[in-house]
């Protein structure tokens, strides 16, 4: 389904897919280089049958149409995330993001904490160190947009990471080159100066945060699981558990929020 929405004066035309029910859905928010479908196969898991959910292509990315995409940043996605809720009529909500939908989550559920049930982080930047995608902004600097793309595209695929290469194939497919700029500008200056770790350990909601096998060299991992947020390590995989260890991804993500709440 298509979404009409007006953002900070910029026309959107949001691609999403629904399912609705009584109980609090889950709202899922993926990451750069994503899309909605990273969480299509809900519908197949019967650990989450009948289970309400929205997912939705970014502005700037899959099927959704923006405007001005140089308008598009991080508060930016956090502003359309609230219309999309508004549109479905959505008050509490579980929430998962992934990378650049994690940062998008986190700083929506610090805004509104009250409305959040749950909050399941995939490798989305809590810490400085997170912003090993994001930061060659800054570290391969290029005046043509569609110029840093495509050299950001072959970096990425010849990544030594689970899926990276698969991740790679479909970059230039699913993000507009006109927003990659302002995204990943906008996750390097909140990385670095928004306090992010305060803002993730401050939230009261039961939190996980998931991360590949090959990122277990994350320095706060001890740090915020001391301060009881839970970890979710998933085997034979780096930073995109929904390619390379779906399955795993699922069960833990469905394990947490029936811990977390009894899946309300």
């Amino acid at each position: 389904m298509q979404l009409p929405l007006t953002v900070e004066g910029v026309q959107l035309d949001i691609a999403a897919i629904h399912r609705a029910g009584s109980r609090a859905p889950i709202v899922f928010l993926h990451g750069f280089g994503s899309t909605k479908e990273d969480y299509a196969d809900i519908v197949q898991q019967t650990a989450f049958a009948g289970r309400p959910f929205v997912a939705y292509d970014a502005p700037g990315c899959g099927e959704s149409q923006c405007s001005d995409l140089s308008k598009i940043s991080i508060p930016f996605l956090v502003t359309t995330a609230l219309q999309v809720l508004e549109h479905f009529g959505i008050e509490r909500f579980h929430l998962v993001g992934h990378s650049m939908g994690g940062l998008t989550a986190l700083m929506l559920a610090h805004q509104f904490p009250d409305r959040v049930l749950s909050f399941v982080d995939i490798e989305g930047n809590i810490a400085p160190e997170d912003c090993f995608l994001s930061r060659q902004v800054i570290d391969y600097p290029a005046a043509d947009d569609d110029a840093f793309f495509a050299a950001f595209i072959e970096r990425t695929r010849q990544a030594p990471a689970f899926a990276s290469a698969l991740y790679a194939a479909s970059l230039k497919h699913k993000v507009r080159a006109g927003a990659v700029r302002g995204i990943f500008t906008s996750m390097v200056e909140l990385s670095d100066n928004a306090d992010l770790m305060g803002k993730f350990l401050g939230l009261k909601c039961p939190r996980m945060f998931m991360y590949g096998e090959q990122n277990a060299s994350l320095s706060y991992l001890p740090h915020i699981q001391a301060q009881g947020v839970r970890l979710a390590q998933i085997p034979a995989c780096g930073h995109f558990p929904m390619y390379s260890n779906p399955i795993v991804m699922w069960q833990q993500i469905a394990d947490f929020q029936t811990a977390a709440l009894g899946f309300e």
